[in-house]
């Protein structure tokens, strides 16, 4: 378990680094835009399976919660 969530520490980290590095509103241009989105997508998906992957329960916990706000 400790392993686990050392990796899903590194994975989340990875993943708020890239949002912040999203393009500037003022300098984007479609290209730009294009690449980081796609690059933020593919470590979302991956941060979502290793998530589903390595911690089930808390999963159906998560989805209880969402389903107050939707």
């Amino acid at each position: 378990m400790e392993e686990q969530l050392h990796d899903c520490v590194v994975m989340l980290r990875r993943l708020v680094s890239d949002i912040q590095g999203a393009p500037y509103p003022g300098t984007l241009n479609g290209e730009l835009y294009t690449i980081w989105y796609e690059h933020v997508q593919k470590t979302a998906v991956e941060c979502f399976e290793f998530l589903n992957h390595n911690f089930p329960a808390e999963k159906q916990d998560m989805s209880q919660v969402m389903s107050c706000f939707f």
